[in-house]
């Protein structure tokens, strides 16, 4: 079934994060680097739909919606130099975009909003009949509206979840699913953003989230950006704070799910789930519509990306395993339906049985499958 609460705006309070993530401009896409933060902010600026693709696939630009949102940047991109080299042959200008879609959708295959997103930019350059000068700004102007849809999306998602918690409620996340890793606002953070907002008094404990520590470099610095209490923990305490009571809902967020609510997120999460049921604690996922992807009947079937051994072998270019380790490194994991209390989307909280309203809600949706 599907919660609502009701049509009344963003709790009041409710503020975007004064860091832009993405930025689709005219000739440029401009990303926050998440390589540099906690210890320094600053920006790449890409401006071919190949540097797009070098970011996502070195996590320059990270998280399932913030990659979606890039991708369609750098199909704008691709649009504006292909309307360039080819004003008058618009074959050649719709070739130049699949050969981008292509390569964009090769970076990251396991966040299903990439492939959401290249699928609408497509929708509007294969309907667009005009020259290719015209189709390209068409294609930037539908960039930047999946930008500002994704923000709206993640307000919506805050506040839905909000309600879901109470004042003085610790919450705990894994990996970051904050502003960094949508367009801005974030999804499993801003959930907590919004309680914070509409309670007060909420705290949160962030996993590390190894290897990447994506908890510990970013999840810290955006509750640190607006003042929301936070500890830091190891992956491996979260059951031991889970088993004293200490934790009063776990929110993370999503890069895929799959038609019965199966969801893929950052690895480790599953683990998070399981310690979360056996102890009674409500364990919520936070999306957009966009990672739905109903073509996947359950989680068994959802790619899971394997990155290079080194990233856990090392640290910053720093060995911190012996010469000659080797290294497994699935960048995902599975959490079954069956752990989940609640999958919060734009839509309203979705509750089991997810296969009805998952379906219920993108029927009115745009889910990305």
């Amino acid at each position: 079934m599907v919660e609502s609460i009701g049509s009344g705006g963003v709790p009041e309070g409710v503020s975007r994060l004064r860091v832009r993530t993405v930025e689709i401009l005219p000739g440029e896409v401009v990303l926050i680097d998440q390589l540099a933060l906690p210890h320094e902010e600053r920006y790449v600026r890409c401006r071919t739909w190949q540097e797009v693709a070098a970011r996502i696939t070195d996590m320059t630009v990270r998280g399932a919606p913030a990659i979606g949102v890039t991708a369609a940047g750098g199909l704008a991109l691709a649009a504006a130099a292909a309307a360039a080299a080819s004003p008058a042959d618009p074959d050649g200008f719709r070739a130049a975009l699949e050969q981008a879609a292509g390569g964009l959708l090769a970076t990251r295959p396991t966040a299903v909003n990439l492939r959401w997103a290249v699928h609408e930019m497509r929708l509007v350059w294969t309907a667009c009949d005009g020259p290719p000068a015209a189709c390209a700004a068409r294609l930037l102007a539908r960039a930047q509206a999946i930008l500002s849809g994704d923000i709206e999306s993640c307000l919506r998602i805050g506040e839905h979840g909000s309600a879901l918690f109470k004042a003085g409620d610790t919450i705990l996340t894994h990996c970051n699913a904050g502003a960094l890793a949508t367009a801005g606002y974030g999804t499993a953070l801003g959930v907590v953003r919004a309680a914070f907002a509409r309670h007060g008094g909420i705290s949160v404990l962030v996993d590390e989230t190894r290897p990447w520590l994506q908890g510990a470099r970013l999840t810290a610095w955006e509750l640190g950006v607006e003042g929301i209490p936070y500890r830091l923990i190891s992956d491996s305490m979260a059951g031991h704070f889970i088993q004293r009571g200490a934790v009063d809902g776990v929110v993370v967020g999503a890069d895929r799910i799959a038609a019965n609510g199966d969801t893929a997120n950052k690895i480790g999460t599953y683990t998070v789930s399981v310690l979360a049921k056996e102890h009674g604690v409500p364990f919520y996922v936070a999306a957009p519509l966009s990672t739905v992807d109903l073509t996947l009947g359950s989680g068994a079937g959802i790619p899971i990306e394997e990155r290079a051994e080194a990233e856990v072998t090392s640290f910053h270019g720093h060995r911190v395993a012996p010469d000659g380790a080797r290294a497994y490194h699935p960048a995902f994991d599975v959490t079954p339906a069956a752990n989940i209390a609640a999958i919060v989307t734009e839509a309203g909280v979705l509750r089991a049985p997810f296969a009805q309203s998952l379906a219920t809600a993108c029927a009115t949706g745009e889910c990305g499958s």
